[in-house]
């Protein structure tokens, strides 16, 4: 279809909303608000053409790929098409051709919009009882995930130096900020495993307008720097973190508050290659920080004693003890990272180009952020806060309904969604304080050698073998 003035467009794209708002309703197009949809297509200026899979269509089957445990194309094209016969709709090609290429075209600030808004969206919504003092957690972390070895993501996301050339897979570092409270990514930042401006703490500072005034933002030693405590701090949030490893605490000097807790001044080091000229000067000359030694008298933990350092200065508003306890809830988001790249499978992505694996990586964030959402209004409506129930009960719980509630009629929603949501409410987390567990497996890999040269001179090695 031909595009050609503006206002043409415009009403091309006006008559192919109204017609998409006609259609029946996808699996996943209740689970993300259609409007919320729409603005991010919009906002994107993503083109409408008279075809099967618009924009809107391709995000639906997209996100359904991404919640089905089989994350293969051609399952994803299967559940479209067993929905299309559902609706007596006529059947389409079950080649996978079309998809794709659908999937290449929709942009990925589509997608990176989707997960931002229904991060805060859900964050927004939260009760206050589930604050920390009237005020909101949020956590970071990094991680890493890897991609098929194809030229294009080995030129865009190299692998490590430790892997030998057509052995290894292409790696990239992804750094993730989480609201505690509810569980959402509010957003992420990507960059290559190796090179220079490209740790996570370079990836944290493209996340610092997430944070709000009176956010208490938990990280581990990684981010204890001068830099991540004053550039928080800049945005009226507080920092609570591990003290990292090449500072040494001495607790004889500073303003005392009480034993193995006071204020110390950290001074203002030299301005980095990254930093403009501007933050620098914005930045102040001196800062304070508290500094406070917990010690661990839990069988099984590793850690036995460590330093927390903090800008939360006032010990009567925040005593010694809850310093120890927000640094030691930040480790809910390994299990949220758990949560992403073991129950979600996002540890192993697919594509086969750079562009894709981004918008793979954003798809299952937003999913992520789509499943929590559901836990939280069911935490709520059941007087639970969110932390007690169970993720993978979420994806299962969801993963049961999603066919049921695509299938549904417009007065049938609302009881199908309240019976979702009373399942997960069941899926609650046990209580088990102070959990250790050997970081060990006991059931025995296969025997299979590794592979230690490129598949294509193995295959050629055997064929050799076989014929000699």
């Amino acid at each position: 279809m031909a595009h050609a003035t503006t206002s043409g467009r415009c009403r091309q794209v006006g008559q192919r909303q109204q017609q998409l708002a006609q259609q029946p309703q996808l699996p996943f197009a209740r689970l993300l608000d259609r409007e919320l949809a729409q603005q991010a297509i919009r906002d994107e200026k993503v083109t409408f053409r008279d075809r099967l899979f618009s924009p809107l269509v391709t995000l639906w089957v997209f996100l359904s790929q991404v919640l089905d445990p089989d994350h293969s194309c051609r399952q994803a094209m299967a559940r479209f098409q067993a929905w299309r016969t559902a609706q007596k709709l006529p059947p389409c090609s079950p080649d996978t051709s079309a998809y794709c290429k659908a999937r290449k075209r929709l942009p990925e600030g589509v997608l990176a919009r989707l997960t931002r808004a229904t991060g805060r969206q859900t964050a927004a919504q939260a009760p206050p009882a589930w604050r920390w003092n009237g005020r909101t957690l949020k956590v970071v972390d990094g991680t890493t995930v890897s991609m098929p070895d194809t030229e294009a993501n080995q030129k865009e996301y190299p692998q490590a130096r430790t892997q030998k050339p057509g052995v290894g897979f292409p790696i990239a570092r992804l750094c993730v900020l989480f609201c505690l409270t509810v569980g959402t990514v509010l957003d992420a930042a990507m960059g290559r495993y190796k090179g220079k401006e490209t740790g996570e703490t370079a990836l944290l500072h493209t996340l610092y307008d997430n944070l709000d005034p009176g956010d208490i933002l938990l990280a581990d030693r990684c981010y204890s720097s001068y830099w991540e405590l004053a550039l928080t701090k800049k945005r009226d949030a507080d920092l609570v973190s591990r003290l990292h490893q090449r500072r040494k605490a001495d607790f004889r000097s500073g303003r005392q508050l009480g034993q193995e807790d006071h204020v110390v001044s950290w001074s203002k080091p030299p301005r980095p290659k990254w930093m403009d000229k501007e933050t620098y000067a914005s930045l102040p000359a001196t800062l304070e920080v508290r500094e406070v030694r917990v010690h661990v008298r839990v069988p099984g933990f590793r850690t036995k004693v460590l330093v927390v350092v903090t800008t939360l200065l006032d010990p009567e508003e925040t005593p010694r003890e809850d310093v120890a306890i927000l640094y030691r809830i930040r480790w809910y988001v390994e299990l949220d990272l758990r949560a992403l790249k073991v129950t979600l499978q996002m540890d192993v992505l697919r594509c086969q180009t750079p562009d894709m694996v981004r918008k793979e990586v954003w798809a299952h964030l937003l999913v992520y952020n789509i499943i929590r959402g559901q836990m939280a209004q069911a935490a709520r409506e059941s007087g639970q806060v969110p932390l007690q129930l169970s993720f993978k009960g979420g994806l299962q719980g969801l993963n049961a309904f999603v066919d049921r509630l695509g299938l549904a009629a417009d007065t049938e929603v609302e009881e199908v969604f309240g019976q979702l949501r009373a399942l997960l409410a069941a899926f609650r987390i046990k209580e088990r304080p102070n959990r250790s567990e050997p970081r060990a497996k006991k059931r025995r890999p296969k025997s299979y050698p590794l592979l230690t040269e490129p598949r294509r001179k193995a295959r050629k090695r055997l064929e050799k073998k076989t014929y000699a």
